[in-house]
């Protein structure tokens, strides 16, 4: 029989998660936590198999708990089951120690066979998931960020993006215009891009422009 721990501040889910877990005949839901610190007492108290819990909790955040149970508890499986979208969370959660990562959305045999996946050592994501790691992996390596540019080249950007002129900038900086042309292709090419408006449309996103001056 395989013991589950059930952690959620909502009793009306705590009441059908118990439900599902305790129509299989191997699993026993030992205990529900209903805050952070409840979970931790109760982990050392019930002695669980697997812990299903949520993030947002009164007291301690899902994930901090996760952190302190796995500092005690190394090898017990902590299956998240949140409200929150995957993209959000799960892949903090799995680098802190998750055996997997869920929403509530999910049909209950999803979770059935989640908890079955944990309990037995593996590792249990959605296949939107999986899909989207995959994604990640084949993308293109993301833009070096100003931090790669020179002062001289980050202050050409920044102007650039407030729609200055190379003649207007060079006045600026009281530098050559063939000096700040300079700086612009060396900039160009470190932001891995070709046209003044990639530069704009990038200084734009990231805050970096001022329009004060």
């Amino acid at each position: 029989m395989f013991k589950i721990l059930i952690a959620d501040d909502h009793a009306v889910v705590r009441r059908g998660l118990r439900q599902i877990i305790n129509d299989e005949p191997d699993f026993e839901v030992v205990g529900e936590a209903q805050n952070g610190q409840e979970v931790l007492e109760m982990i050392e108290q019930n002695g669980c198999d697997v812990v299903v819990l949520d993030i947002t909790m009164p007291d301690k955040n899902g994930l901090v708990v996760l952190q302190e149970a796995k500092a005690t508890h190394p090898r017990l499986p902590v299956l998240i089951l949140s409200m929150h979208p995957e993209d959000q969370f799960a892949l903090r959660a799995l680098k802190l120690g998750a055996s997997g990562y869920l929403t509530k959305e999910s049909a209950p045999e999803e979770l059935v066979g989640a908890l079955r996946k944990v309990i037995s050592g593996g590792k249990y994501i959605s296949s939107t998931l999986a899909d989207q790691l995959v994604a990640e992996i084949g993308s293109p390596a993301p833009r070096p960020m100003p931090e790669r540019l020179s002062e001289r080249e980050f202050q050409v950007l920044k102007q650039i993006a407030q729609g200055k002129t190379i003649g207007q900038i060079a006045e600026n900086m009281d530098l050559s215009v063939k000096t700040i042309s300079t700086y612009r292709t060396r900039l160009l090419l470190k932001m891995k891009m070709k046209t003044n408006a990639e530069l704009v449309r990038y200084a734009v996103h990231h805050g970096l422009v001022d329009f004060g001056g």
